[in-house]
């Protein structure tokens, strides 16, 4: 954290850490501080579920949007002390989704993943949350240089969500391996994964607050603003990956059976390669785009008011798709934006859309006839440019 935020907290900096973290457990025994961790649109619930568990994206964006929105607002008002109680509710809200202990979906205590993992008699009739939790190190990120994550609450908070997934899923690399590491008594073992789900965590954290600040001080470098110009959307988790999974109906059978994949395309299913597109110039592959099926959807939340322009390059791969025919759609809130008819021989297209005022963007593929085994489609560089 820069010296001038530090400043601005003041003696809120040290009681940001070692108290108001802590504010959304505590709000039974620290009635004062409980409003701090309410929502308007739930008057009524005083321990909201919702800031330890992730739920689905459209439910955890409005909370993150919401805490930011008064935690940026309070230090507008020069009100620091509310400013940095809200903004322990979003870390305590960061750091429990980034937890190996909260990123099962639906089995918070484990009991159905010790099915899969029988315990060993010593933990035999344990819960699995506080051991997987619980342990006694430091973390360090010293020398991490935060990232501005937008310059208004709505860009801010839709970011920080999608920055928020890194840390649920490298979390979850980490569970299993600390169940074994607790089966087998291995104390060293089991603190070095906690470690490796908290110093992502960690860094998390320090983009959320760097950034309230810097929206509470209206304060922005001219680069970070350079790096917020566009945002490529290959890699970012959609609607339809509920929970951050593909469940099984989401999975789809042309031009084989698989979900969704970024980055990579795959042959017969198993086998996979670099995404490549022909276009006029020749092949060429891209590091940032989505492989899909035929029929299936992928649904994309959009902050409001930040990104006026959408881009893609829509084919066929060179290799794989020769003999396919694809329709590649775009609809923004259901409505239709562009549509384009590609075969496999057919050079690539750059599709552009408005998306002003777009609140789900929506990209679909349809098989067109020929060889719908050959339907290897690609959405390379899918960007949204800023207004």
């Amino acid at each position: 954290m820069p010296a001038w935020q530090k400043s601005l907290l003041g003696d809120e900096f040290t009681r940001l850490s070692d108290k108001y973290c802590l504010i959304p457990d505590n709000v039974y025994t620290d009635k004062e501080n409980a409003k701090f961790a309410k929502m308007e649109s739930q008057p009524n619930e005083v321990y909201l579920k919702i800031l330890h568990l992730p739920t689905q994206q459209p439910e955890y964006l409005e909370v993150l949007r919401y805490f930011m929105d008064k935690a940026v607002t309070a230090l507008r008002e020069g009100k620091v002390g509310d400013a940095a109680r809200y903004m322990g509710t979003i870390c305590h809200t960061l750091e429990d989704y980034g937890s190996p202990s909260h990123t099962v979906p639906g089995d918070n205590m484990f009991t159905l993943l010790q099915q899969f993992m029988p315990p060993t008699a010593a933990m035999q009739d344990q819960l699995m949350h506080g051991p997987i939790e619980n342990g006694d190190f430091s973390v360090s990120i010293a020398g991490y240089q935060p990232a501005l994550l937008g310059t208004t609450v709505n860009e801010a908070s839709w970011r920080l969500m999608h920055r928020l997934h890194d840390g649920i899923l490298n979390a979850r690399t980490t569970t299993v391996p600390i169940i074994q590491a607790l089966y087998a008594e291995d104390k060293e073992a089991v603190v070095k994964h906690q470690l490796r789900a908290a110093t992502v965590d960690a860094e998390v954290v320090a983009d959320a607050l760097f950034t309230i600040l810097c929206l509470g001080a209206q304060k922005f470098g001219d680069a970070d603003q350079v790096t917020l110009k566009e945002v490529q959307i290959g890699a970012l988790i959609p609607l339809e990956a509920a929970s951050l999974y593909y469940p099984q109906s989401e999975f789809f059978s042309s031009p084989h059976w698989g979900h969704p994949r970024s980055g990579v395309i795959l042959a017969g299913g198993n086998k996979a390669m670099p995404l490549k597109l022909r276009l006029e110039t020749g092949d060429k592959e891209f590091s940032n785009g989505i492989s899909a099926g035929m029929g299936k959807p992928l649904t994309f939340l959009l902050p409001k008011d930040v990104y006026a322009h959408f881009t893609v390059l829509a084919g066929l791969h060179p290799e794989l798709g020769t003999k396919g025919r694809v329709e590649f759609s775009i609809t923004g809130d259901g409505k239709s934006l562009a549509s384009i008819i590609l075969n496999g021989t057919d050079p690539a297209k750059l599709i552009e859309c408005e998306i002003t005022s777009v609140s789900q963007l929506q990209l679909k593929l349809t098989s067109r006839g020929l060889d719908p085994k050959s339907n290897y489609a690609i959405w390379a560089e899918p960007t949204l440019i800023k207004k």
